[in-house]
């Protein structure tokens, strides 16, 4: 069921090294409707984001491999406009020493994240906008 997501069902891509943060956020977009793709590290998120096309990337910042900045851009250089939202327990830290939008980034969950919180702020801001004039 697309609740709340019109006619075509949104894909997300959750990039995290932790299996079962995945698993909690996976088993809620699901169930809101949601196609799912999931990489355990920023080097398989890129590869995955280029095979799927999601329709918004939820990513830890602190991966093994990868650190904020450089997880964002190197998401970001896949060339399209995909909404990027961070998900850390880092995230104060983060904030505090470098801007979200100075990143590029389209929002921050703060772990242990809150599902439905995720859940309703990806059906408000990935629900297509009417063409105004119609």
């Amino acid at each position: 069921m697309n609740v709340g997501l019109g006619e075509q069902r949104k894909t997300v891509l959750l990039v995290d090294e932790d299996p079962h943060a995945r698993a909690v956020l996976r088993n809620a977009l699901e169930a809101a409707g949601f196609s799912v793709g999931e990489a355990a590290s920023a080097f398989e998120g890129e590869r995955t984001a280029r095979r799927i096309h999601p329709d918004a990337i939820l990513t830890d910042v602190l991966m093994e491999t990868h650190y904020s900045d450089e997880t964002v851009e190197r998401l970001r250089e896949l060339g399209r406009r995909i909404p990027i939202y961070i998900v850390s327990s880092a995230a104060d830290a983060l904030v505090g020493g470098i801007g979200l939008r100075d990143l590029g980034v389209a929002g921050l969950f703060l772990k242990p994240v809150d599902p439905a919180i995720v859940v309703q702020t990806l059906r408000t801001r990935l629900v297509p906008r009417p063409v105004q004039g119609r």
